[in-house]
């Protein structure tokens, strides 16, 4: 019997760089997409999975993280005693119930391999998922919650996977195809941003995984990789030189990479459209946006 995947880890320990200054001191998870920050994408996603133990991986630095799924008396006070219930709900649905968040340092920047070992005695023996905060996916079923429901026909592990441009696939962890399924692949190997010219493929890891245990006892065995840096990627290959199995999904969604002050944008725009409260007034102010430049062209 397969076991359920109820825990997920969300590395979160980077300094956020591309987005200085802002980020000396927010982090870069907490910067809001229309209303609501970066990571309550990602835990909504993961709640909507069936994750009920949330892992994340932190530096120093990041206590704005932890505050902001702790409960705020004084906030919800306020709100109650003026009424304004709905505001008091929605900030309600940010608080994370006692133990259901557990926080691990990671002291040394060496990599998503390396943040994803720093959770190995949390995670013991069960399978997991691993959730890019950088990656947000708008879809009408969450992500995660696809992956999951895939994972339970297939086990092993599985990547989210998605087609990107020849030429781009060097910025990626890239699946070398054994069988395409169509929605699912069969993998036969994967290679960390390699040169566009040796790239297996165009279809590309993005920022889900869900993983068995054992990738804990590869990863302790890695040496750096690409980038001087301990790749997850390296420690998935592992798997299938061992003979086990390793999938690629294509989810059904629009990923935008948050980790990019161009892709934020778009996402503020694709999230701001999509909102009933703020779609129409939005909408109308990009239309006349564009005839202006139009009108000045």
């Amino acid at each position: 019997m397969k076991k359920r995947v109820t825990k997920a880890i969300f590395p979160v320990a980077g300094l956020g760089t591309r987005f200085l200054p802002a980020t000396k001191s927010v982090p870069k998870e907490i910067m809001t997409l229309v209303d609501r920050p970066l990571i309550q994408y990602a835990i909504d996603e993961a709640r909507a999975a069936g994750i009920r133990e949330f892992i994340f991986v932190t530096s120093r630095g990041k206590s704005a993280l932890e505050d902001y799924f702790d409960m705020a008396p004084h906030l919800e006070a306020e709100l109650r005693k003026k009424g304004k219930t709905d505001l008091l709900d929605e900030l309600k649905s940010t608080n994370m119930d006692s133990g259901a968040i557990a926080y691990i340092r990671q002291q040394r920047a060496l990599g998503l391999g390396h943040a994803v070992w720093c959770a190995r005695r949390l995670v013991g023996n069960e399978p997991f998922a691993v959730i890019l905060p950088d990656d947000v996916i708008a879809a009408e079923t969450p992500c995660l919650q696809q992956m999951v429901e895939a994972h339970a026909e297939t086990g092993g592990c599985m990547v989210a996977a998605m087609e990107v441009p020849e030429e781009k696939a060097s910025s990626y962890g890239v699946i070398d195809i054994k069988e395409d399924l169509g929605s699912m692949v069969s993998v036969k190997g994967l290679v960390e941003k390699p040169k566009t010219e040796d790239a297996p493929s165009n279809l590309a890891v993005i920022g889900r995984y869900i993983l068995t245990p054992k990738i804990m006892q590869n990863l302790n065995k890695l040496k750096s990789g690409s980038g001087g840096e301990i790749q997850l990627t390296d420690a998935i290959d592992a798997e299938l030189s061992e003979g086990r199995d390793v999938y690629g999904f294509r989810f059904r969604g629009q990923r935008f990479d948050c980790g990019s002050k161009a892709g934020f944008l778009q996402a503020t725009v694709a999230f701001g459209l999509a909102r009933e409260d703020l779609g129409d007034e939005f909408g109308s102010y990009l239309r006349e946006l564009m005839s202006m430049q139009q009108a000045a062209q």
